[in-house]
């Protein structure tokens, strides 16, 4: 059976409403053929179709009329409408590379497609494509897309990436670029690797595709312990963060300047490693690199003192607790106290940091803590009537840490509720002060 054939049609759909059947495969639309879910998304966009379907030996054309940008209503075999394309590099920072033994085969998955990257935000380093994906990503104008640049200097990325084609990069981005294509890029820095005059070198040639290129986030490399046989590569130091961030900063500045955005920035993590303070809030522009940890903190800041504002002051909050990684504990501490000052609201509460036993402590961030740290660090804690963690512990839509244990678990280990909680400050105020 093939992946664009049509598993189940949603009830009141267009495509319902014109008859088309589960079973059926889609072959074409307007005479387009059909290979997976971006030809798919792309043609099915205007208000008129002619769905080209086969079963078996048959085939048949259906006509419809539409919303233009509505959802014909099919589910396939595969969100794709293909298999997923697994990465061919062999990075000397990989984080796949660098878990633990007998976790569950998905961990494993290393991805780079592009479909992915156009619709889930995916980043990809661009080396797995043919030459007609490259055509075709142009012809359809798949944009954004999300690219792992790492570096911009061919040797470089081919050593940082294992790959020979590694070396392509600027030759494909300025392709897109001409092809009116946005690109939002991230560089994870590598101690003596990437760094330094290799950075500064890919800030530049990368500025030169601006507005094509909207926006890059550097980030310092992820270690855990372990890493055996693998790359010898060490973490940022204070002295070595905090040089990079200044690096970026004084580049960015220059940007700002000349372009009317900075272009550049550094993650979150990065300037906690560097103890150094966070920008404020424009420092930031459109947040556009969120998901890679740029400005979350001061976001997240920024929202919940704005969720103050028209909330009831003296309200009575049970006492709570939030455990987070160790990089944001000190944060949450003072967006919480801020939010309470605000709303004049006496709070019992506790923030715990979590150290990181099971990927190792140099892994700080919230969204990998696993089932059996929180178990073991906050058993037999003060821990109020609930406890307030960071959604993105869990599997995307379900309830399981990376280790696989589950919040139910963890609940009844500690004997007082775990209660999720998005990335956003008006999510956070709520769970804390209920309104």
């Amino acid at each position: 059976m093939s992946l664009t054939t049509i598993k189940t049609i949603t009830p009141g759909s267009p495509a319902h409403g014109a008859g088309v059947r589960p079973g059926e495969t889609l072959t074409a639309i307007n005479g387009h053929r059909i290979v997976d879910v971006l030809d798919y998304k792309y043609y099915s966009y205007d208000p008129e179709l002619e769905l080209t379907l086969q079963e078996g030996e048959s085939q048949r054309s259906v006509s419809l009329t539409k919303e233009v940008g509505e959802d014909l209503g099919l589910e396939f075999e595969t969100y794709l409408m293909d298999r997923a394309r697994s990465c061919a590099n062999k990075c000397v920072f990989c984080f796949v590379d660098q878990l633990p033994k007998g976790m569950r085969d998905t961990l494993y998955f290393k991805d780079d497609d592009a479909r992915l990257s156009f619709l889930l935000g995916n980043y990809i380093t661009l080396t797995n494509l043919s030459k007609r994906e490259l055509q075709r990503i142009c012809d359809l104008h798949i944009s954004p897309i999300n690219i792992s640049v790492h570096a911009t200097d061919p040797e470089v990325r081919k050593t940082l990436l294992g790959s020979r084609r590694g070396g392509e990069i600027m030759e494909i981005m300025e392709r897109f670029a001409q092809a009116g294509i946005v690109m939002n890029c991230q560089i994870v820095a590598c101690p003596g690797l990437n760094d330094g005059e290799v950075l500064q070198k890919s800030m530049e040639e990368l500025a030169a595709l601006y507005p094509q290129v909207k926006s890059v986030s550097v980030v310092p490399v992820g270690l855990t312990r372990h890493r055996e046989g693998l790359y010898p590569l060490e973490p940022y130091t204070v002295e070595t963060a905090s040089g990079v961030v200044r690096q970026v900063e004084a580049f960015a500045e220059d940007c700002l300047d000349k372009h009317g955005s900075r272009i550049f920035w550094c993650s979150d993590e990065f300037y906690i490693q560097g103890g150094l303070e966070l920008p404020d809030d424009e420092y930031y522009e459109e947040y556009t690199q969120l998901d890679n940890g740029v400005g979350m903190l001061r976001l997240l800041s920024v929202e919940c003192n704005g969720a103050c504002f028209g909330a009831p002051e003296d309200i009575w909050v049970e006492p709570f607790s939030i455990a987070t990684g160790v990089a944001a504990a000190p944060y949450l501490r003072e967006i919480i106290d801020s939010a309470a000052a605000k709303c004049h609201t006496e709070l019992t509460h506790q923030v715990y940091p979590i150290v990181n036993h099971f990927f190792g402590e140099t892994v700080t961030v919230a969204g990998l803590i696993t089932g059996q740290d929180l178990i073991a660090q906050l058993k037999g804690k003060d821990l109020g009537t609930r406890v307030l963690i960071a959604q993105n512990m869990l599997r995307h839509g379900e309830t399981v840490f990376l280790d696989d244990v589950t919040l139910e678990e963890v609940e009844a280990q500690l004997g007082v509720p775990v209660i999720p909680v998005p990335q956003d400050g008006f999510d956070l105020f709520e769970a804390v002060f209920g309104c």
